[in-house]
C-alpha cells in the first residue's frame, strides 16, 4: 500500500519553484476548514459549487437537513423518518440509501461513521448546530474522496469568534418539540476558544397502536475548540486547533410503513408490531490540526483525527405467522413481504392477506412469531491527512496549487441478536432473547491511503483546473458462524468458527479537468469532465462503480441578480447496488450487485435577485430547479436488489424534476420568509409498478423574525402549512408520510 511522508509535499513543489515560478505570499490568516469557501467563490469555481452559508440558515433554523437541501439544485433526498436524522441524500443521481455515495465531511474530515468499510451514514452530524453547508459537483470534487460520481457535502461548524461572544437559541413547538443552542467563546492574541451546545427533543408526529407512545427523538450535542497560534506578522505563522465533539441520540424510528390503504386512511398512523423499535447512539470525534503559513511560501496542514460510533437499534425485522420454539427456529417474512402481499391481495404461502392484515392492525399472534433484532454495532474512523496549498506566479499565469494525502483506516464491528415476541392484548411479549451473534456477527474493515493534485490556474479570462485523485483501498471482512451465548457478554471470537473471510484491494487514478472562461465581468462560461468511483465492496463478482461525468453551464449577473445554469451527464460504466436494512430491498445485508451501465442526464438551475429598491427594505427571491434523467442502459436478470430491469427503465428514487422557490421581505426590524418546494411522482423500484410509486408533492413553509434590538431576535415558523400529508417513501418497509405541519416559537439572543 502506498505510504507518502508530507515531506514528499516539499521537495515536489521545491523543484516546481527551482524551475523559475515565483511563490506568492500567503495570507497568514486564522479560519475555518471549508471545501468550497463562500458562495463567491463558488461562482468562480469551473463546475457546480453551492454554499448555504449562516445568513441563509438564520432564515427557517431549521434543524432537519433535508429541508435544507431541497433548495440546491441537483440534490434529492428520500424521506425517512421527517426530522433528518438519517438522511438519504443523492447528488446528481447518486443512490440515496444512507447517503451512502457521497463523501460526507465535517470541517474537511470524513463523517460517516466507516466511510470505506461500512458508508452508510447512521450517524449524521446535527444540522441544527452547524455555520455554513457546502456542496461541492464536478471536477474539483475529485479533492474529496472516496465518492467522486456525485460529490461531497462539507459542514462547517460554528467557528471561534475573533472577539468574545455567543449566541443562545430557544426554539419550541408542537409535538412537545424543543431546541437549545447555545455557544459562547473568545481570543486573544495568541488564545482562541468555543464551547457549544445543542439539546433537541421532539415526541413525534406519529402515534403508535394500541399502546400510544413517543415516535420522536432526544439528541444531545457538545462541542469544545480551542486554538493556540503564533505571532501573525512571523515570517513561519503556527496554529494548533483542537476539536472535541460528544453525541448521543434516543429516537423512537422504525423501519415498519403502512400499506397503501391503511396510508390513505390515517397517514400518521404506526403498527402495534413496532411499539419497541428504539435507537441508541454515542459519537465522539477528536480532531487535531496544525497549520503552518510560510511568508512568501506554501500553507501546510496535518491533521489528526478519531471518530467513534456505537449504535443500538432494536427494530422489528419481520413475521413467523406460524411462531417459533426459539428465536434461532424463527422462519422469517420481511415486513416489505408482507406489507406488498396485503397492497397486492395476496396470500403469504396459507396465510390470507386479511390474516396479515389483522396481524398488522394488532391482532393476538402466536409465541415467537415477531422477530426484534438488535442492530447492534460499533463502529471507528481515523487517520491523518496533510494539505499542502501554495499560491505560485508564472509569467500572466496564477497557481493556486493544492496536494493533498490521507492515510486512513475505519472498521464496522456487528454482533447483533434477534429476539421474538408475540402479540398480546395489543402489546409485545417476550418469548425468547435469543443467542447473541444469531442475527450478525461480522466484521468490516478498511485501510485506504488517498493523494490528490489539484492546481487552479488563472491566466487572463480564463481558468483552469487540472488534477487527479489516487486511491489505494484494502479491505477485508471475516464473518463467525458460531453463537456466542444468551449473556449480554460475548465469548471471545477467537473460540468460534470463521464463517468466511474475504478480502479485496483497489487501486484507482481519478483524473478531472474543468475550464471557466469571462465573457465579460457579467457572464462566464464553464465546463469539465471527471472520472467517477465509489469504493469497492467485499462481495464476489461484484465490479466497482464507475462513471465518467461530464457538465457544462453558464453564470451570468447584473445587478443584484446571478442566475447559474448546468447541464450535466453521469456515464456509469457499472452502477452498484449494495444491500442494507435500510434499502427496504429483501437480500442479505451486506451482499453487493452490478447494475451494469446506466446514464443520468440532467439540468440544473438557480437564481438569486433583490426585488427592492428602497434602502433598508430587500425583497429576496430564490430559485432552484432540477430536471433529471435516469435509467437502466441494459437488461439485468432478476436479483435481489435490482429485480428485473430492462434497459430504459428508471433508477429507483431519483425524481425527474424538483423545483424550490422562496421570496421574503426584510425591512428594518422584520424579516418574513415563504418558501414552496415540490417533488414529482418518484418510482422505488425499477419496474415502477403499483405500490412501487411515491407521490408528488408541494411543501410550503413559511417563517416570520423581529429583531427586538441588535441582541435579542424573535422568530416563528410553521412547516408544511398546507399539511401535506402525501406518500414520500415507500423503503424499508411500506408507505411512510411527510411530517404533518407543525407550528414553533423562539428566541435568538446574542450574547
Amino acid at each position: 500500500m502506498l505510504r507518502v511522508s508530507s515531506a514528499t509535499f516539499f521537495i515536489a513543489l521545491t523543484s516546481v519553484v527551482a524551475g523559475g515560478w515565483t511563490a506568492i505570499s500567503s495570507a497568514q490568516v486564522v479560519e475555518e476548514i471549508t471545501i468550497v469557501g463562500d458562495a463567491e467563490t463558488a461562482r468562480g469555481i469551473p463546475g457546480g459549487a453551492n454554499v448555504i452559508g449562516p445568513a441563509e440558515l438564520e432564515r427557517f433554523e431549521y434543524a432537519d437537513i433535508q429541508r435544507i437541501m431541497r433548495t440546491v439544485p441537483g440534490v434529492s433526498a428520500q424521506i425517512e423518518d421527517g426530522y433528518g436524522l438519517r438522511p438519504n441524500l443523492s447528488i446528481r443521481g447518486t443512490a440515496t440509501d444512507r447517503s451512502g455515495r457521497i463523501t460526507l465531511l465535517e470541517d474537511n474530515v470524513l463523517i460517516a461513521p466507516a466511510p470505506y468499510s461500512a458508508p452508510a451514514a447512521y450517524y449524521f452530524p446535527t444540522t441544527g448546530r452547524m455555520n455554513q453547508v457546502e456542496i461541492l459537483k464536478g471536477p474539483a470534487a475529485i479533492t474529496q474522496g472516496p465518492y467522486t460520481v456525485g460529490g461531497a457535502v462539507n459542514f462547517s461548524s460554528t467557528p471561534i469568534p475573533t472577539e468574545s461572544g455567543g449566541l443562545v437559541l430557544l426554539d419550541g413547538g408542537q409535538d412537545r418539540t424543543s431546541r437549545l443552542h447555545a455557544h459562547y467563546g473568545s481570543s486573544s492574541e495568541h488564545f482562541g476558544w468555543l464551547a457549544e451546545t445543542h439539546l433537541w427533543n421532539a415526541a413525534g408526529y406519529q402515534d403508535i397502536d394500541e399502546v400510544g407512545g413517543d415516535t420522536g427523538l432526544s439528541k444531545d450535542d457538545l462541542m469544545l475548540k480551542f486554538r493556540l497560534n503564533g505571532d501573525r506578522d512571523a515570517s513561519v505563522f503556527h496554529q494548533l486547533d483542537v476539536k472535541l465533539q460528544y453525541a448521543e441520540e434516543a429516537s423512537e424510528q422504525s423501519y415498519l410503513g403502512l400499506t397503501d390503504s391503511d396510508f390513505t386512511a390515517a397517514p400518521y398512523r404506526r403498527y402495534a408490531a413496532s411499539q419497541l423499535d428504539l435507537m441508541q447512539t454515542e459519537h465522539d470525534q477528536v480532531i487535531l490540526t496544525y497549520r503552518a503559513s510560510f511568508e512568501n511560501g506554501p500553507s501546510f496542514s496535518a491533521t489528526a483525527y478519531s471518530n467513534n460510533h456505537e449504535r443500538a437499534w432494536f427494530k422489528t425485522e419481520g413475521l413467523d405467522p406460524n411462531g417459533s420454539a426459539t428465536a434461532e427456529d424463527f422462519s422469517r417474512t420481511s415486513w416489505l413481504n408482507v406489507i406488498q402481499a396485503v397492497n397486492r391481495g395476496e396470500a403469504i404461502g396459507a396465510v390470507t392477506p386479511s390474516e396479515l392484515q389483522a396481524t398488522l392492525d394488532g391482532a393476538d399472534t402466536v409465541d415467537g412469531s415477531i422477530q426484534l433484532r438488535n442492530n447492534a454495532r460499533e463502529y471507528f474512523s481515523r487517520g491523518i491527512q496533510f494539505g499542502l496549498d501554495w499560491q505560485l506566479q508564472s509569467g500572466q499565469a496564477r497557481h493556486d496549487l493544492r496536494v493533498g494525502l490521507r492515510l486512513h483506516e475505519d472498521q464496522e464491528d456487528r454482533l447483533q441478536r434477534n429476539s421474538t415476541y408475540h402479540l398480546e392484548g395489543g402489546r409485545m411479549v417476550l418469548d425468547d432473547l435469543g443467542l447473541l451473534g444469531n442475527a450478525g456477527n461480522r466484521v468490516q474493515e478498511a485501510e485506504a491511503t488517498a493523494f490528490f493534485v489539484h492546481d487552479r490556474i488563472e491566466w487572463r479570462d480564463w481558468v483552469f483546473t487540472p488534477g487527479f485523485r489516487y486511491e489505494d483501498i484494502d479491505q477485508a471482512r471475516t464473518r463467525w458462524e458460531t453463537r456466542l451465548g444468551r449473556t449480554a457478554d460475548p465469548a471471545s471470537r477467537a473460540d468460534s468458527n470463521i464463517r468466511d473471510a474475504r478480502q479485496n484491494q483497489t487501486d484507482v487514478l481519478l483524473p478531472g479537468v474543468g475550464v471557466l472562461y469571462n465573457v465579460s465581468d457579467n457572464l462566464s462560461v464553464f465546463g469539465g469532465v471527471h472520472r467517477g468511483f465509489t469504493a469497492p465492496t467485499n462481495a464476489p463478482n461484484v465490479d466497482e462503480e464507475e462513471s465518467l461525468n461530464y457538465e457544462m453551464g453558464l453564470r451570468a449577473s447584473a445587478g443584484r441578480m446571478f442566475a447559474d445554469l448546468t447541464l450535466f451527464v453521469t456515464d456509469y460504466d457499472n452502477l452498484l447496488g449494495v444491500c442494507t436494512a435500510s434499502s427496504g430491498v429483501d437480500c442479505e445485508v451486506g451482499d453487493a450487485f452490478n447494475g451494469d451501465a446506466a446514464t443520468i442526464s440532467g439540468v440544473e438551475f438557480a437564481l438569486t435577485h433583490d426585488f427592492s429598491n428602497t434602502p433598508g427594505t430587500a425583497i429576496p427571491l430564490s430559485l432552484s430547479y432540477t430536471y433529471m434523467d435516469a435509467a437502466f442502459d441494459s437488461d439485468i436478470a432478476d436479483t435481489d436488489f435490482f429485480g428485473n430491469v430492462t434497459a430504459g427503465d428508471p433508477i429507483p428514487y431519483i425524481p425527474e424534476h424538483k423545483l424550490y422557490a422562496l421570496i421574503g421581505i426584510e425591512k428594518n426590524r422584520w424579516r418574513t420568509y415563504l418558501s414552496a418546494a415540490y417533488v414529482d411522482e418518484t418510482c422505488v423500484q425499477a419496474s415502477c409498478n403499483a405500490y412501487e410509486v411515491t407521490d408528488d408533492v408541494l411543501i410550503v413553509d413559511v417563517s416570520a423574525q423581529y429583531s427586538v434590538n441588535d441582541r435579542l431576535t424573535l422568530f416563528g415558523r410553521v412547516e408544511n402549512v398546507g399539511g401535506e400529508e402525501a406518500l414520500l417513501g415507500r423503503q424499508p418497509y411500506g408507505a411512510r408520510p411527510n411530517k404533518d405541519r407543525t407550528a414553533s416559537l423562539g428566541v435568538r439572543f446574542g450574547l
